[in-house]
């Protein structure tokens, strides 16, 4: 009952309020483990491969699951912790963890063909707007 009360996301200044502050929690661990990474790997082994950033979403997918396995263990989804942790905390963390989960429940209704959609789609869009962005600040410039 006390969870729910402190967790309530009873209007959208409530909830946009956990959404914030788990994402403001979840962007330092992000640059910490960034860094936690790198310092045990070192320099020039982090700069062969984005190693940092791979962990970090291997740990966001990890926690995601862990959240989503442990809602439907209780039987409904209490709103502002959805809102505090997944959107927030793992929001900020990396939202690889909810491309990954948004995937699995496609694949998981049967949805294949929009899944490989999905999956692609977000890959190749994904870095056609990275390669588009850094071109147009190079030729700003």
């Amino acid at each position: 009952m006390f969870l729910n009360t402190l967790f309530a996301a009873s209007s959208p200044l409530a909830a946009s309020a956990l959404v914030a502050s788990g994402g403001a929690i979840g962007a330092l661990g992000r640059y910490q483990l960034g860094r936690l990474v790198i310092h045990l790997m070192g320099d020039e082994a982090a700069r062969g491969f984005p190693w940092a950033t791979f962990i970090v979403n291997l740990v966001g997918c990890l926690v995601m699951g862990l959240l989503f396995g442990w809602f439907i263990r209780q039987g409904a989804t209490n709103e502002g912790m959805r809102l505090l942790l997944g959107v927030g905390v793992l929001g900020g963390f990396t939202t690889f963890s909810t491309f990954s989960l948004e995937l699995l429940v496609l694949l998981q209704r049967g949805a294949f063909v929009p899944a490989l959609t999905y999956a692609a789609a977000s890959l190749l869009a994904g870095l056609a707007a990275v390669f588009i962005g850094v071109a147009v600040m190079r030729g700003a410039a």
